[in-house]
């Protein structure tokens, strides 16, 4: 739709002007509805455990943020406003991706599908492209490339003249998002496992990515590109750069704060102790369960062992902080039993 068609800019013209895009609206019509289906079928198979109606409004939320974007107001003035494109940016690579990686389709897929379908897909999850695609630092430098490149280059020219680089500019936001932020908000069965504390600083990484593309295109002199529909209402292409750039770099670090808030709250509540702190805690268990034996077989076993014989391990449970300060307890009173002892007798 050309701005000269168009009103000036208002929310509720927003809200009202919406332009039909098919390729959107099949895609995400066919997707939802599988989801969906692939929900009824776990809920059918396994109901006792049916799946979890968070994770199916997150992911449909996710749709629905890619439709508003795209056919909404906010993709009927994407080419005419510069503000308004970035907006839509911030939807699609910010907000739509995470949203439907914590809906968990691969999870979901395996659940509701059987061989050979099951087995191929955790094949293909295995195989080395996927491992490297989901590396999280593959993800960072894929994300901040670009955010940069599409932004600060004469790329913006290219998609602002042809509506072909315009979609696809718009499926890389999609699929570098949600390779982004795949392993660091999701819990799909990919072969990285990050820990919490890794997973905020990934997220807090990026955001000098995003404050700085802003400031660039909020101090720009002049224009560094014309919209391909020039209107005759609202701010001057100068102001509307300048605008753009405060929402890439004033939305884009609220979005990312709110996750990082979100990941923060849900390291918070984790149950599993190996899941908060990745190889450092499982190197903390491996030893405090040393500890913990030791602690536990020279207490019990001082009168009766023969000299020198190592305590039997045994299994427990180290996740109690009372059993981990009794343990701690003992091992430091068996370290330090003999030098008492033989301070005593001198």
């Amino acid at each position: 739709m050309g701005s000269d068609q168009l009103p000036p800019f208002s929310w509720t013209e927003a809200a009202s002007n919406w332009q039909f895009a098919p390729v959107v609206t099949v895609v995400t019509a066919v997707v939802a509805a599988l989801y969906l289906w692939g929900a009824v079928r776990v809920a059918r198979r396994h109901p006792a455990r049916p799946w979890s109606m968070l994770r199916t409004a997150s992911f449909l939320c996710g749709l629905l943020v890619v439709v508003l974007a795209t056919q909404s107001g906010i993709g009927t003035y994407d080419d005419t406003l510069f503000w308004d494109h970035m907006i839509q940016h911030v939807m699609l690579i910010m907000i739509a991706p995470p949203l439907l990686v914590a809906g968990e389709p691969i999870t979901l897929l395996l659940h509701a599908s059987r061989n050979p379908l099951h087995t191929g897909v955790k094949k293909f999850l295995r195989s080395w492209p996927v491992h490297w695609l989901t590396w999280p630092v593959f993800g960072v430098v894929a994300y901040s490339a670009t955010i940069v490149g599409t932004h600060l280059t004469s790329f913006m020219n290219l998609v602002e003249t042809n509506d072909a680089v315009h979609n696809a500019e718009h499926v890389l936001y999609l699929v570098v998002g949600y390779l982004y932020f795949l392993p660091l908000v999701g819990r799909e069965p990919i072969g990285w496992k990050v820990s919490y504390p890794l997973r905020l600083f990934l997220l807090f990484i990026v955001m000098p990515v995003d404050a700085f593309t802003g400031v660039v295109l909020g101090s720009e002199s002049s224009p560094p590109f014309t919209s391909s529909e020039p209107r005759s209402w609202g701010p001057s292409t100068l102001e509307d750069v300048h605008m753009g750039g405060a929402v890439m770099w004033i939305g884009g670090a609220a979005v990312m704060f709110v996750l990082i808030m979100l990941t923060f709250f849900a390291w918070s509540r984790e149950r599993r102790p190996s899941a908060g702190m990745g190889w450092l805690e499982t190197a903390r268990r491996v030893n405090l369960a040393d500890r913990f034996a030791e602690g536990a077989g020279g207490a019990a076993g001082a009168a009766g062992a023969a000299p020198g014989a190592r305590p039997t391990p045994r299994i427990v449970n180290v996740d109690e902080d009372d059993e981990q300060l009794a343990a701690y307890n003992a091992y430091l009173a068996r370290i330090n039993g003999p030098a008492s002892g033989d301070a005593g007798s001198s």
